[in-house]
């Protein structure tokens, strides 16, 4: 019990820390250090109460052990995350996004595209994962091209649909005034409809950012060469490596924070004139 009770003291430590930084107001040292602190918290409680019952590395190993196996396996690891994130995840999510983005603007400038194939993409979204990317993988191989093409499925409607809505998000009074100035289609969008719907773009960016990795992993449980994140998930819970698991766990949880925060970041530059951006 001595470790429950380490664990409950850990609780209330991390806890007290935070309220007491959350009196500091809005700083942005604040913002950044109450989630680390959270996250802490949790991972020094799972090592307690792991411990504490005698828990099963087979089950659940703690984090110490953990990050043992990460330290000691940076060469697969990586050789993983290659495969996984750069090869599949990042260059489906280009595909898919840049493709959802060209289609959009045709679907702008088409009112029968609008009505037929917005109808579809809703229902291609909803398609589960498990049953798509087994067809995709025996159209385009093991290698890291079907792992694209899954992706290329999971980002592409989410981005177009937030994207024609976005080219919506301008006033019927603002591109009167557009018109009054002698603007055409395309001088419009540069200047008036694409800086409007931004928010929207960059909204469906990040949900991509989240399908995209989820996507390259699931893909690869369905063939894959010796390498890849989701090829060693599904081969360490075969051998009871539990360890290796969390380790690779662990490793697409940083790259889709990265990927989010990159795109996030991309998007306050972009939108900083927007209301949701200012302060």
């Amino acid at each position: 019990m001595s470790w429950v009770l380490v664990a409950l003291l850990v609780w209330a430590a991390g806890w007290g820390l935070n309220i007491m930084l959350s009196r500091w107001g809005e700083v942005r040292a604040v913002r950044v250090a109450v989630p680390v602190i959270f996250g802490l918290t949790l991972l020094a409680m799972w090592e307690a109460l792991v411990r504490g019952f005698d828990v099963s590395p087979v089950i659940l190993p703690p984090p110490s052990v953990v990050a043992q196996t990460f330290a000691a396996s940076t060469d697969i690891l990586w050789t993983d995350f290659k495969q996984t994130v750069v090869k599949g995840a990042l260059r489906g999510f280009v595909i898919g996004t840049v493709a959802a983005f060209v289609t959009a603007i045709l679907i702008d400038r088409s009112q029968f595209l609008t009505r037929g194939l917005l109808p579809i993409g809703n229902f291609v979204a909803a398609l589960p994962i498990v049953g798509i990317a087994p067809i995709l993988v025996n159209w385009f191989g093991f290698d890291w091209q079907s792992k694209a093409a899954v992706v290329v499925v999971m980002v592409f409607f989410p981005v177009l649909v937030n994207t024609v809505q976005g080219l919506q998000e301008s006033s019927a009074m603002q591109r009167d005034l557009m018109r009054t100035y002698a603007a055409g289609y395309w001088q419009t969008l540069w200047r008036l409809r694409l800086p409007a719907a931004m928010p929207f773009v960059f909204n469906g960016l990040k949900i991509a950012t989240t399908l995209a990795l989820i996507g390259a992993i699931v893909a690869e449980y369905f063939g894959s060469p010796t390498r890849g994140m989701g090829f060693r998930i599904s081969t360490g819970v075969g051998s009871l490596s539990i360890d290796l698991v969390w380790a690779e766990i662990a490793v697409a949880a940083l790259a889709g924070t990265a990927f989010y925060g990159t795109v996030a970041f991309v998007e306050r530059i972009v939108t900083f004139w927007h209301p949701s951006q200012r302060g």
